[in-house]
C-alpha cells in the first residue's frame, strides 16, 4: 500500500479575501470558512479566531485538533465514515496536508475533560499546538443540546472545517512529498526474514461516556481489535471523540502525526519489520479487557510478532487494559515495550499506575500528570478562563486574578502525551 503525503508548509495565517496558500501562509475566507459550520443548527453561536505561535494567547477550553487535509488522488477521503461520504478504506494515493496547521475546536461540554493551550509563556512548552498556526473554532450550544450532541457536532464542525481549509488549497504545488509504501505482511517477512517482526498495539480511550475513538467512523468500543495498515492511521481512519483528560488524550491531529508509526516506518527494513498497527478498545468490563487483550495477543501469534510496541490512552482504568496487554504478549514469548504517562501525585512519590503486572518490564513513561506548574496572564483569551475551575488539574483557585493560573499539567492539551509527542522526556545524570 503506497501513501503520498503532499506537504505544504505553513508558517503563518491571516485572513484574507479568498483561502489560498501564499509564501508559506495559510490566508483564509473568514466568511467562507464560518459558513462551512455555522448552518448547524445545534449551534447558537459560531465564530472563528486565529492563534500563532509565541502570541500573548490562552485557548480555553480545548476539545480537539485537527490538521487541515484533503485527498488529491486515490480511494476515499480524509476523516472517512465522519463527514457523510462513503466509508471507503484509506492510506493509498496522494494527500494534501497543510503542515504546521491546526483547527482547534473550543467549547465547554462535559466540564472537566477538556484542556487549554497558551501559545507562549512556559505553559506553551507542554503543548504542540503553541507551535501550530491555529484557526480557533468557538461554538456555543443551542439551549437543551445533550453533551452527546455537541460533542458530535464540535468534531464534525472542526473535520469539516479542516477539510475545507485543505480542499481550498488544492492547487497549491507541495512543497515536499512524504512516501510511504509498506507491502503485505507476507511480502515484508520475505524481504527481510533476518529482521524481527513488530506489531504496534494502539489502545485508544473507548469507555463511553463522551470517551470515544472512531475507526472509519466505527465506535470501537463495540468492535473487537482490528488490524490495520499503518498508512490508514496517517491518512484519517482514526478519529478522535473523546474528551478524557487533556494531558494524555489522543487528538485527531495525534492520530495522523503518530510518532510511534512514523518511527516503525523509519526503522522498517534496517533493524525491524513494521508488519503493522492493531487498533485495540480500552473496554470497562473486565471481560471486555480479556477480550481484547487476548484478541491483541492472539493476532500479535498470527503475524508472527517477535516483538511488541503497546501505547495507552487515559490513565487509571485503562492501566488495566496495559498490564493485561503486556502479560499476555509476554507469555505468548513477544517481548513488549509499553508507553503510557504517570499519575504520580504533586510530588511525584506516589504509585505511577493503578495496576502493575511483574511482565511488564519495560516502560517509557512520558511525564507525570500531578506536575504543578505556574502560567502568566495572556493578553487574550479564546474560549471561558473560568473553565480552568473545572477541568481536570485545575480547581476553584487555579485563576487567579490577574489572569495567571496555578495548575496541574494534565490541565494542558498534549502535555503527557502517551504517543510521546511532547517534550517531557528523560535524561542521564
Amino acid at each position: 500500500m503506497r501513501l503520498e503525503l503532499h506537504k505544504l508548509p505553513i508558517e503563518n495565517v491571516c485572513w484574507g479575501e479568498r483561502t489560498h496558500v501564499k509564501d508559506r501562509t495559510l490566508v483564509i475566507d473568514r466568511e467562507k470558512a464560518l459558513a462551512v459550520v455555522s448552518g448547524d443548527s445545534r449551534f447558537a453561536s459560531a465564530s472563528l479566531e486565529l492563534a500563532r505561535p509565541g502570541e500573548s494567547v490562552r485557548i480555553i477550553p480545548v476539545k480537539d485538533a485537527v490538521e487541515p487535509r484533503c485527498k488529491l488522488e486515490g480511494p476515499g477521503e480524509v476523516f472517512p465514515g465522519v463527514l457523510g461520504h462513503a466509508p471507503r478504506t484509506v492510506g493509498e494515493g496522494k494527500t494534501l496536508v497543510l503542515e504546521g496547521a491546526a483547527v482547534l475546536t473550543c467549547g465547554s461540554i462535559v466540564a472537566f475533560q477538556e484542556g487549554f493551550v497558551d501559545m507562549s509563556g512556559p505553559g506553551a512548552a507542554y503543548t504542540p499546538f503553541s507551535e501550530t498556526q491555529n484557526v480557533v473554532l468557538m461554538v456555543e450550544p443551542r439551549e437543551g443540546l445533550d453533551q452527546h450532541e455537541y460533542e458530535a457536532a464540535l468534531r464534525e464542525a472542526g473535520l469539516k472545517l479542516a477539510l475545507h481549509l485543505a480542499r481550498e488549497c488544492k492547487d497549491t504545488p507541495a512543497e515536499k512529498v512524504e512516501v510511504f509504501d509498506l507491502p503485505s505482511v507476507g511480502e515484508v517477512q520475505k524481504a527481510h526474514p533476518e529482521l524481527p517482526g513488530i506489531v504496534y498495539i494502539f489502545m485508544c480511550i473507548t469507555q463511553g461516556l463522551l470517551h470515544d475513538t472512531y475507526l472509519y467512523g466505527a465506535d470501537v468500543k463495540q468492535t473487537l481489535p482490528a488490524l490495520v495498515h499503518p498508512n490508514e492511521i496517517m491518512d484519517g481512519a482514526l478519529i478522535s471523540g473523546n474528551c478524557v483528560s487533556a494531558c494524555d488524550k489522543n487528538t485527531t491531529w495525534h492520530h495522523v502525526n503518530n510518532p510511534v508509526v512514523a518511527e516503525l516506518y523509519r526503522r522498517h527494513g534496517v533493524d525491524l519489520n513494521f508488519l503493522g498497527v492493531i487498533v485495540t478498545p480500552e473496554s470497562t468490563t473486565l471481560a471486555g479487557k480479556e477480550r481484547a487483550t487476548w484478541y491483541n495477543a492472539k493476532l500479535a501469534a498470527q503475524l508472527g510478532a517477535r516483538g511488541a510496541v503497546v501505547s495507552e490512552e487515559g490513565y487509571g482504568n485503562p492501566d488495566t487494559d496495559l498490564c493485561m496487554n503486556a502479560k499476555k504478549l509476554e507469555d505468548l514469548g513477544i517481548p513488549t515495550v509499553v508507553i503510557s504517562d504517570e499519575a504520580a501525585g504533586t510530588d511525584g512519590k506516589s504509585q505511577g499506575l493503578a495496576d502493575a503486572t511483574p511482565e511488564m518490564t519495560a516502560f517509557i513513561s512520558t511525564g507525570n500528570v500531578n506536575e504543578m506548574i505556574e502560567v502568566p496572564p495572556m493578553e487574550r483569551v479564546l474560549g471561558h478562563p473560568e473553565a480552568i475551575a473545572h477541568l481536570s488539574g485545575g480547581a476553584d483557585e487555579s485563576l487567579r486574578k490577574d489572569g495567571s493560573m496555578y495548575v496541574e499539567l494534565q490541565s494542558v492539551i498534549g502535555s503527557t502525551n502517551e504517543l510521546g509527542f511532547s517534550r517531557i522526556g528523560c535524561r542521564w545524570i
